[in-house]
């Protein structure tokens, strides 16, 4: 088993219990030790970078430092998290004198940050070092088939962490293969969910998410999975709005990557936070369930 720096954020103690849930109830059947990072604060997210960049890295940096402090890489399953982390810890290994200037300002606190923590996503994890290949030895329940979205949004691959293809992606749809699913095409499976204008433009950030859950209901999915809080949120609870605003029908479960990996697992749904989805999963579920017990049975 190996150990990680595990950085929760804010979201998935709050909007997205869904997805803490879901990421402790995997871990350990996947071999991973996730360490709560102690005394960890909000990442400072993306928007206080646009108030005060120096500010931002200086919060970022406060997490930085107690993770450099377990020797462990820090893991995050928050794609806005991942980029503010990964962006600030480049940033001060990039520039010595804005190194030094937030060190001195962790002193107060008795911190020091040396620019040592390996950032990482959660997802990136699991897909390099856990492996696919691992994963579908441990499935217990095959998702038979099931027909799922894979759904990356703006943050997980973009820029370019070297992890996976920017532009075309390929790590979700391999991880849902890998428990028995068939990842439908998506062609816009890296496209904005409209982010954090929901609140400040909604009629805007509802025409993205209308497009992205048409598309994948023109693929054929059953469902849609994502790392991000923030495009589950979208996606999931702002559903109704949509066929208000459009005059649609979208019944869509949006799911955490991590709860459709639990499913497979056979870890129940409780443990992965689907009571908390606002689109009912249940349908999917029955799908999955009566599948199984189709074939153990013969039918």
């Amino acid at each position: 088993m190996k150990n990680y720096s595990y950085f929760p954020g804010c979201s998935s103690e709050a909007t997205a219990k869904g997805l803490g849930l879901s990421v402790q109830a995997i871990a350990k059947t996947l071999d991973m030790e996730l360490i709560e990072l102690e005394n960890w604060t909000c990442c400072g997210s993306t928007p206080y970078g646009s108030l005060s960049e120096r500010e931002a890295i200086l919060v970022a940096a406060r997490n930085l430092a107690l993770a450099e402090k377990t020797g462990l890489d820090m893991v995050t399953p928050c794609s806005s998290c991942f980029v503010t982390l990964y962006g600030a810890n480049l940033r001060l290994k990039q520039h010595p004198q804005l190194m030094g200037e937030v060190n001195e300002a962790l002193a107060i606190i008795n911190l020091e940050y040396h620019g040592e923590v390996r950032v990482r996503h959660l997802i990136e994890v699991v897909f390099n070092e856990v492996t696919p290949e691992v994963i579908t030895s441990k499935v217990k329940r095959s998702l038979n088939g099931l027909k799922v979205a894979p759904y990356y949004g703006c943050q997980m691959v973009r820029p370019d962490y070297g992890f996976d293809d920017p532009e075309f992606p390929q790590s979700l749809d391999i991880l849902v293969n890998s428990l028995g699913g068939e990842a439908v095409p998506y062609p816009l499976k890296n496209r904005c969910c409209g982010g954090s204008l929901i609140i400040s433009e909604e009629g805007l950030a509802l025409g993205l998410i209308r497009k992205l859950l048409e598309n994948a209901v023109e693929n054929g999915a059953q469902c849609i999975i994502t790392p991000c809080p923030l495009c589950q949120t979208n996606l999931d609870a702002y559903q109704s709005r949509v066929n208000s605003k459009f005059k649609a029908h979208y019944n869509l479960p949006v799911l955490f990557t991590s709860q459709l990996i639990g499913i497979a697992l056979g870890i129940d749904p409780i443990s992965l936070g689907l009571n908390t989805n606002i689109v009912s999963p249940s349908k999917m579920l029955d799908y999955i369930y009566k599948v199984k017990q189709g074939v153990e049975s013969g039918a």
